[in-house]
């Protein structure tokens, strides 16, 4: 065998798709013929049976490790357990829903093997819906500014080298964010062009409110960039404001007859003081949200919990991931 491949897929709402995913793994596997490879399968606190499913492959498959964490602790950090006991010398993170094609990881082998460090599969045409692509694009452009780089794309389906997933683990907060955990470590990215599959069956477990949280939590862990756009908003305004108020004394001193034609009235005093303690609102939340983070991971907040392992444990078990 050339090299070893680990596979690992954090599983929600996934018990009657995540074996259709295993196949494929196996199918892509015994295709190319020179791979060792290991699945690692992550329940993230599913409400469905898909522990059940998970254990019955690793007991009739030693390649197959199953890690069962104590409740939802989130996508990243599922992946991240799952990172833990990787063995493999290229690690292939994939969904657990169909739509990141198997079969497209020689295309990211390849690519990794000029030199890349990590190897991102990127889609040209997107099945998710619209909210889910123009939030991509959005966490895409917000990624380019808030990590300082151009062009950057993020996914669930990448390839990293070994040395890659062993600096990512070493990141301990409970707010990881795995594009940010990669720049962090490495610049070295290339993209491989693939095709986006349609869901086997249900729908996404990320709702509106789960991406803003998630995005937010990407800008904050490893930025203090959103705290200069609210600095910026608040001088643009104050700017703004000195203006109207040299234009109210300018027209108060030299065109009294006009400045006698506006009325006087608290509603446009309300609104200015509506806009201005909206913002002051704003700009304090942001920094009670770094500081409340700042709080939680102080008093060692678990990232996750790993509640059972099943299957070919090889050379860890549960107690030793902390």
């Amino acid at each position: 065998m050339d090299k070893k491949l680990s596979f690992v897929i954090p599983c929600y709402k996934s018990q009657k798709t995540v074996g259709a995913v295993i196949d494929e793994i196996r199918e892509m596997i015994h295709k190319e013929g020179k791979y060792d490879y290991e699945i690692i399968l992550v329940n993230d606190g599913s409400p469905d049976n898909v522990w059940d499913v998970i254990r019955e492959y690793a007991s009739q498959d030693d390649h197959i490790l199953g890690v069962n964490l104590a409740k939802n602790f989130g996508q990243h950090s599922a992946v991240l357990a799952g990172y833990n006991y990787c063995t493999g010398d290229y690690v292939i993170s994939l969904d657990d829903d169909g739509q990141t094609p198997a079969r497209e990881v020689p295309s990211l082998l390849c690519e990794l093997e000029k030199g890349y460090d990590v190897v991102y599969a990127k889609y040209d045409e997107m099945h998710q819906k619209a909210f889910r692509r123009w939030g991509s694009d959005f966490a895409r452009r917000m990624s380019d500014y808030i990590f300082g780089v151009q062009g950057y794309y993020t996914g669930s389906f990448f390839v990293a080298r070994k040395f890659i997933i062993d600096e990512i683990i070493r990141y301990k907060n409970c707010y990881p964010y795995l594009g940010g955990l990669v720049l962090r470590t490495t610049r070295n990215i290339g993209y491989v062009s693939v095709q986006h599959n349609d869901r086997l069956e249900g729908q996404s477990g990320y709702s509106l409110r789960k991406l803003v949280s998630l995005w937010f939590n990407g800008f904050t862990a490893f930025s203090v960039k959103p705290l200069e756009i609210s600095a910026y908003i608040g001088f643009l305004f104050a700017i703004i404001g000195f203006i109207y108020t040299i234009i109210i004394i300018i027209r108060r001193l030299f065109v009294p007859e006009l400045a006698a034609l506006i009325p006087y009235g608290w509603s446009s005093q309300t609104s200015i003081l509506l806009i201005i303690g909206g913002l002051i609102l704003v700009n304090m939340g942001l920094m009670g949200e770094y500081i409340g983070r700042i709080y939680i991971c102080i008093n060692n907040s678990p990232q996750f919990v790993v509640k059972e392992v099943c299957g070919n444990v090889a050379e860890k078990s549960a107690k030793e991931i902390k």
